[in-house]
């Protein structure tokens, strides 16, 4: 008997069949498959996106960081009223991964950046911030 299977993929969820025996060979794959379903609604890709499509049209904010950050931690709490319209999505400037980024702000973090477009640094300008944030949405819900 073939049951299909869910698996993830970078930050998709993808099916696949995979033959399965025996009423304990389906139990297992019912298992499996509950907890993909349950991580995939709960977890996040490797960029930072939820893999839940609810929130694919949220407008990504990209803080760009390091440890300790006493600024960066400021910020955050500025942010926190707003936290539901945006995806926060950190990159610590210090991994190796990221030096390009550490070469531009290692002298300005926190810098944030609104769907990859460069917003602010240092601190949170919260009209700016708000003005640019609702702009992106009605954009979003104009698509739609």
């Amino acid at each position: 008997m073939a049951v299909a299977a869910l698996y993830l993929s970078g930050h998709h969820v993808c099916c696949s069949s995979q033959p399965v025996f025996g009423a304990s060979g389906r139990t297992m794959v019912l298992r499996f498959l509950s907890r993909t379903v349950q991580l995939a609604r709960h977890s996040s890709s490797p960029l930072g996106r939820p893999l839940c499509s609810a929130s694919a049209n949220k407008p990504v904010l990209t803080l760009f960081t390091k440890k300790p950050c006493p600024l960066c931690d400021e910020a955050k709490e500025v942010l926190e009223p707003h936290k539901k319209r945006f995806i926060l999505q950190e990159v610590d400037i210090t991994l190796p991964e990221n030096s390009s980024w550490y070469d531009k702000y290692k002298y300005d973090i926190p810098v944030f950046h609104l769907n990859g477009n460069f917003l602010m640094k240092h601190r949170v300008d919260i009209q700016k911030f708000e003005d640019q944030l609702t702009k992106l949405e009605l954009q979003n819900d104009g698509n739609q």
